[in-house]
């Protein structure tokens, strides 16, 4: 398989939360963290449940997180 390098997710994230200050141009950051999670979050969900073939036992336990506790996180984040 023919793939290119990308960046590590920290430096992703990294650059991404510098370009999010850039912006604020001085204005005060607010409730930070729960935006950040958030944007991971949903993502992270998505593309698990894909990989998983939409099987949420083995999602939760690619996750690492307990099966009622991924199914509250998609009932959060994505709806059908």
């Amino acid at each position: 398989m023919n793939r290119t390098k990308t960046e590590p997710l920290n430096q992703s994230v990294r650059r991404a939360l510098e370009m999010y200050f850039a912006e604020l141009d001085g204005e005060e950051a607010r409730d930070l963290y729960p935006l950040v999670v958030a944007e991971v979050e949903r993502p992270l969900l998505e593309v698990v449940m894909r990989e998983a073939g939409g099987n949420q036992s083995r999602a939760a336990r690619m996750l690492g997180l307990n099966r009622n506790t991924l199914r509250k996180k998609l009932a959060r984040y994505i709806r059908d």
